[in-house]
């Protein structure tokens, strides 16, 4: 049986475990690692734009030179790069779905598990906790969380 504190003495709280520290802050790693992947991911979606835009512009390109009457050009042209493929048997946008569907999603998938499965783990708690620590407690717009109907 066990004693109950003194009346003058609150209960303490239970020490935080060092070990579920270390995974949180691991976990809080992982979310920063998947943001750098999700960066890469928009910067392989701008090189996708803007090879396609460019070779959509080859057609503008070959008008002009066929106008001009550079036929050898056009032909140059044609033979050489309309059309063809960014990486061996791809265009850009099957990179990207490789990228999406495979490296991407198996990220995704792996940071959603261990957030789930680490207490304190969650996206972007190191700012959930900035946010209590920084925001007016006076003012409950700033410091309430978000309301999950939010729309925007």
């Amino acid at each position: 049986m066990s004693a109950s504190p003194p009346a003058d003495h609150p209960p303490t709280e239970t020490a935080p475990d060092p070990l579920s520290d270390v995974a949180a802050e691991a976990a809080g790693k992982l979310g920063e690692a998947l943001e750098y992947v999700e960066r890469a991911r928009g910067q392989l979606y701008e090189f996708h734009h803007h090879i396609g835009h460019a070779d959509l512009m080859l057609d503008e390109v070959l008008e002009g030179l066929e106008k001009g009457g550079h036929a050898d050009l056009v032909a140059l042209i044609r033979e050489r790069v309309y059309g063809r493929d960014v990486l061996q048997g791809r265009w850009t946008y099957q990179v990207v779905d490789e990228f999406d569907d495979g490296y991407y999603a198996a990220w995704k998938d792996v940071t959603a598990t261990v957030r789930e499965k680490v207490p304190g783990g969650g996206r972007h708690e190191h700012e959930a906790a900035l946010k209590r620590r920084r925001s007016p407690l006076s003012d409950p717009d700033l410091s309430a969380p978000p309301s999950p109907n939010r729309t925007t």
